[in-house]
């Protein structure tokens, strides 16, 4: 029924092309593509292309790939995965969006002894690891403080933590923000965070917006050697990535930015730099705009 309503809408208002965003969304317009003769671009963006259920429900998206004019992808990790899988390499493209103007538009101040975090409390994302790596600064810099913004199910798990360790004063979980509030924490932290893994179920990241907005903004990024995020962080240059999991490492990142303020500029000037020339929305919205044009009028 769904179906239907869907072809009839879509010759009502004559569309020529279906943009997906995400893999499974992609099967699910898939018949109503074929019904129809339309041009299809099914875009990736991480669990869908990692999770192990995603992978299965949507038999390795085997149907998309014979079908769609283009699979984009965000990571080259994620690149590898897709090809694995049966994706055709001449249909795949690699293009990682990038952060709004705004970020760029930050002048950092380095100005408190405190990192931010922010994202969902998933599993992916492990959370809990930030507030281990406060729990071993503490003893040689008391006053050093963490802001984890976000919600999601590991929220209460972090929360736990926190009273358990006594951290209350040191580490914040303000919840949900908005853009405003995220770049005001930007711009007087010395560093953003991330302690991404794979997860249980394989779940991964593609490319963090978040990572990426942070660099704009001048930041250094003290993170993981996972999916995306080596993609746009270069390590000793615009910040510092460590082994999933490795939270002894993680903290001594943290350690040395916290020692060496002509490190944490130095990093975060190159941070700045390294995205406004290479991870812009309109290069990327640029290159989608190309595989549209080239989808529905192709030579």
């Amino acid at each position: 029924m769904e179906e239907q309503a869907l072809i009839t809408s879509f010759k009502k208002n004559k569309i020529d092309i279906v943009f997906a965003e995400y893999g499974g969304t992609g099967e699910r317009i898939l018949p109503v593509c074929e019904e129809l003769g339309l041009p299809l671009i099914v875009h990736f963006h991480g669990f869908d292309a990692s999770r192990d259920d995603q992978l299965r429900e949507n038999n390795n998206y085997r149907a998309i790939f014979n079908y769609a004019n283009y699979i984009v992808c965000v990571s080259k990790k994620m690149e590898q995965d897709l090809l694995k899988i049966g994706c055709p390499r001449e249909k795949l493209v690699y293009n990682v969006y990038g952060p709004r103007d705004e970020f760029f538009n930050i002048e950092p101040e380095y100005s408190q002894q405190q990192f931010i975090a922010i994202g969902r409390f998933v599993d992916k994302k492990a959370p809990y690891y930030l507030v281990l790596c406060i729990l071993k600064l503490l003893p040689e810099y008391p006053n050093l403080k963490l802001i984890m913004a976000g919600d999601g199910p590991l929220w209460n798990t972090c929360k736990n933590l926190i009273d358990h360790f006594g951290l209350n004063k040191n580490v914040e979980l303000p919840g949900v923000i908005n853009s405003k509030q995220f770049r005001q924490y930007l711009k007087t932290s010395l560093a953003f965070l991330q302690h991404s893994i794979t997860a249980y179920d394989g779940d991964a990241e593609g490319t963090p917006l978040a990572v990426l907005e942070a660099a704009a903004a001048g930041l250094p990024v003290i993170s993981t050697l996972h999916a995306g995020i080596a993609d746009v962080i270069i390590n000793g240059e615009t910040g510092i990535l460590v082994k999933e999991h490795d939270i002894k490492a993680m903290a001594a990142a943290m350690k040395t930015l916290i020692e060496d303020d002509h490190l944490v500029v130095k990093l975060g000037s190159k941070s700045k730099e390294n995205v406004s020339q290479n991870f812009t929305l309109k290069r990327h919205i640029d290159s989608l705009n190309t595989l549209i044009q080239k989808a529905v009028n192709p030579q």
